[in-house]
């Protein structure tokens, strides 16, 4: 007798399960919150320079506007650029009371926005790019000599020497010897983040190292994945409480376009999404140990202890003699290990070798592709609220997707063809003109689709190539390599310096060679999971891409 016969007797699908589904619910929807969350964190919102001086009667803004900041070749004025010396205008008096040479050039000279910016807060209160330019401009004033003044208090405040001692500050608050300050400056000079416009893009590293931090969990935890919930379901269940169970996640998109909504401070916005870990972690305390693993590793008692469990849930009587210790002894007899797999195991036989590289393949390109769309929020023509929101509904019908397709069209085809069409999405938006952001919005949306369907069926997939000796083990590789290409998509979106098309281009190659990739995996649909290294060596690599059956003993749907 194997596992799967003791999991039919206690009940491959029932309370029990639904129990574990529930218990892991809270964990999945604090998931994408934090993933997703520098979307908000990390914004830039609308902004120009700051420009000393400005009039109180704002009446005349535009024309102020106009001959303060030049502007960009598609008609806006710019957000990282000033004159540097007012410019005249047609029919107004602007500017003629400060005539010099660089106003007497053919083409005005334009300079960076050395006071700081000023910011558009109908989105966002604060975020962390607009608050390091305090600093940066504390910085820049002490490392020029512009201004003599303490960082702490007359630069906060944005006075000049004069206005400093006026108001009371005195010279022994705000003087400096020029070596101590020159010092200080050199110091930090090597600290200048902006992250506004010079450096813009180093935005984009405030996801690459949350993902960081994640894959050095992979690396360390990666191993437990999925051990609470997939081994306790019977064949002809999995399916559905894998797209049960990744629901919670796409509710956690959604629910993050609320809070953020809501919480447009960085601060309270972090501290509101973090604060619901504590009894995310607290939940994981009552999900029960697999019976499945616990057997491998010969943990016999324990394993009968919650075989019983799952039983009394469930509401399924056990004869004590087909039931007992010692019969569940025999069963872990055939599965025990005698060591704990590594990494090294999953490439030590050819058929195992093949899947493992083939799932590294496809996980990285399943992860790259949907955070290179996750967190590309911008220039859809909605607000980064609407958008994230969208974003998230339309992982709704995917779940159907992926429910109806992996049941009739088999594991491999899915996973293939919902890689297939975030390839086609990117691959199409190059197509579209900038202008057209309505298509845009729909060929992301399109993309996010079927992103979310490609990581919805990579779970599922995945987790029934492996057999369960080394199936932690392989999930730990699969999310290690996973998050690897999450840490790296926010990256690849800097390639529009070099040519503005190619980050698309970056997400739909990479998806694409995952599609092909995920075409030289084995189908599972039907099929028990394996238990041994054994089972899974039985049949050499796929060599055509007609439909396989595992060597294990097959269920109807």
């Amino acid at each position: 007798m194997g596992f799967e016969e003791l999991l039919e007797q206690v009940g491959g699908f029932g309370p029990f399960q639904l129990r574990n589904v529930a218990l892991l619910a809270l964990p999945r929807v604090l998931l994408p919150l934090h993933f997703l969350l520098p979307i908000f964190l990390a914004a830039v919102p609308a902004h120009r320079c700051a420009l000393p001086g400005a009039p109180a009667n704002f009446s005349h803004q535009d024309v102020w506007l106009e001959a303060h900041l030049p502007r960009e070749p598609d008609g806006t004025l710019s957000s990282c650029l000033r004159f540097a010396y007012p410019q005249a205008l047609p029919n107004t008096t602007l500017g003629e009371e400060r005539q010099s040479r660089g106003e007497l050039e053919d083409e005005p000279a334009t300079v960076p926005c050395s006071q700081g910016w000023e910011y558009d807060h109908s989105e966002f209160s604060s975020t962390i790019a607009t608050e390091s330019q305090v600093g940066i401009y504390i910085i820049h004033l002490e490392v020029e000599c512009r201004w003599r003044q303490s960082p702490w208090e007359a630069a906060g405040r944005g006075l000049p020497w004069e206005e400093a001692e006026a108001a009371g500050l005195g010279r022994d608050k705000v003087s400096y010897s020029p070596s101590w300050r020159e010092s200080l400056g050199g110091l930090l000079s090597g600290m200048e983040w902006d992250l506004v416009c010079e450096q813009k893009g180093l935005n984009r590293a405030a996801s690459t190292f949350f993902f960081a931090g994640v894959l050095v969990g992979a690396v360390a935890f990666g191993y437990l994945s999925d051990r609470w919930e997939l081994e306790w379901l019977d064949v002809e269940h999995r399916t559905v409480a894998g797209v049960l169970s990744s629901t919670f996640w796409t509710g956690g998109v959604m629910l993050l376009a609320l809070v953020g909504y809501l919480i447009r401070d960085w601060r309270w916005l972090l501290l509101a999404v973090t604060l619901p870990c504590a009894p995310g972690i607290l939940s994981l305390w009552w999900v029960p140990e697999s019976a499945r693993w616990l057997l491998t590793q010969g943990h016999v008692k324990e394993a009968h202890r919650y075989l019983l469990h799952c039983a009394r849930l469930n509401g399924r009587p056990v004869c004590e003699d087909s039931f007992s210790q010692e019969a569940v002894s025999k069963v872990a007899a055939g599965e025990r290990v005698v060591r704990r797999p590594s990494y090294l195991d999953l490439f030590r036989t050819p058929r195992l070798r093949h899947i493992s590289l083939c799932c590294v393949v496809v996980w990285f390109g399943v992860n790259f592709s949907y955070y290179g769309l996750s967190l590309d929020v911008s220039g859809l023509g909605l607000n980064v609220y609407q958008t994230q929101l969208l974003f998230g509904a339309v992982e709704l019908p995917s779940k159907l997707l992926v429910y109806l397709s992996v049941r009739y069209a088999g594991r491999r085809l899915t996973q293939a063809g919902t890689l297939l069409g975030t390839a086609l999405a990117f691959g199409t938006r190059l197509l579209v003109s900038s202008d057209m952001k309505s298509w845009s919005t729909v060929l992301a949306v399109m993309g996010k689709a079927f992103s979310e369907a490609a990581f919805t069926t990579a779970y599922l997939f995945t987790s029934e190539l492996y057999p369960t000796v080394l199936r932690q083990t392989g999930m730990g590789l699969t999310a290690l390599v996973g998050r690897l290409g999450g840490s790296l998509a926010p990256l690849a979106a800097l390639l529009d310096g070099v040519w503005l098309s190619l980050p698309k281009l970056t997400y739909g190659g990479i998806a694409l060679l995952a599609a092909g990739t995920a075409l030289l995996l084995p189908e599972t649909r039907q099929a028990q999971l394996p238990e041994t290294i054994q089972d899974v060596e039985r049949k050499s690599a796929p060599t055509s891409l007609q439909e396989e059956e595992m060597p294990m003993k097959q269920v109807q749907n």
